[in-house]
């Protein structure tokens, strides 16, 4: 009998919750199924990975063992076809991109026309994203390049995770409000009270910018007599509310400085409570091909 590679998936989720009727029921199976998917793992191991005797069900010793290598075995897997693509794509003048939202907007294209004195391009597949799933992309080879906000307090997977990185730009994070009739800030940082908070218009927990700015300013912020009035993950979306006057928000310079310039937002909070941000590329560990390599070798050459 083969190993159904399903079944690490199988067995990972009942570790997960240590009870067969829930993870029978997050993969989408009856309990007996899912039983069956279990069992028929442990024969092809030859020994039990779990003790049945309690609830939730344990792992025996074997198990424990088995659970790092499921997880090795599944992520390795993940891997693959990205890695297939790298093979196969080691003489292709193809680059194969992943930038967040706000940076996919604004810097990206600026940044590659520059570039282009440096190196010639071939065709850019670009995948714009949150920076959790451009994280996850680069981890799992299904692009060769990764372009972010970065701060040096707050963690990121692909440094935990060594992954080569330049920078290649830096893009202050600015607390702005629209202006009030008398151009002043309609919001105020140092104006809020308890009995008259400040309107935040805050980042959802999926987006970066929002993961930066918690960790960097967080502490400060709860400090403060404020509440969130908006929450979404798209910085372009609460550039839009705050410019319809709804509250504060930390925005990237690179995405309103045409509205700091023409006054339609004003900065709203002393300068220390501004972010100073890098733009950082990322690439994959792995040898890239020759198109590839000469591009991070351009970027490389251009970083800041």
């Amino acid at each position: 009998m083969s190993m159904n590679l399903s079944w690490l998936d199988d067995f990972l989720a009942l570790v997960a919750s240590g009870n067969f009727s829930r993870a029978a029921e997050e993969r989408h199976m009856t309990q007996p199924a899912f039983s069956r998917r279990i069992r028929a793992l442990e024969e092809w191991l030859g020994t039990d990975l779990f003790d049945r005797s309690s609830q939730p069900a344990k792992l025996t010793a074997a198990g424990e063992w088995f659970r790092d290598t499921a997880h090795d075995l599944t992520a390795r897997v993940a891997r693959v076809p990205g890695e297939a693509r790298a093979v196969a794509e080691a003489q292709s003048t193809a680059l194969r991109f992943a930038a967040t939202h706000a940076l996919s907007f604004t810097f990206l294209t600026g940044w590659l026309h520059r570039l282009e004195s440096r190196t010639t391009m071939g065709t850019i597949t670009l995948v714009s994203d949150v920076l959790a799933r451009c994280e996850a992309m680069l981890l799992e080879s299904q692009v060769q390049f990764v372009m972010s906000h970065a701060h040096p307090q707050s963690s990121s997977e692909l440094l935990v995770q060594g992954f080569p990185f330049v920078r290649v730009g830096s893009d202050p994070l600015i607390p702005v409000s629209a202006p009030d009739a008398s151009g002043s800030p309609r919001y105020r940082l140092e104006n809020a009270t308890a009995g008259s908070p400040l309107p935040l218009l805050s980042y959802s927990s999926e987006s970066g910018l929002g993961r930066i700015l918690r960790e960097v300013r967080g502490a400060a912020l709860e400090r403060c007599p404020a509440h969130s009035v908006f929450t979404a993950h798209l910085a372009s979306v609460l550039r839009t509310m705050a410019l319809d006057g709804r509250g504060m928000a930390w925005l990237p310079q690179t995405l309103i400085h045409e509205d700091l310039a023409s006054g339609r937002l004003i900065e709203s909070a002393p300068q220390e409570w501004a972010i100073e941000l890098e733009i950082r590329l990322y690439r994959d560990r792995s040898s890239l091909g020759k198109a590839a390599e000469e591009f991070w070798s351009a970027a490389c050459a251009t970083s800041k």
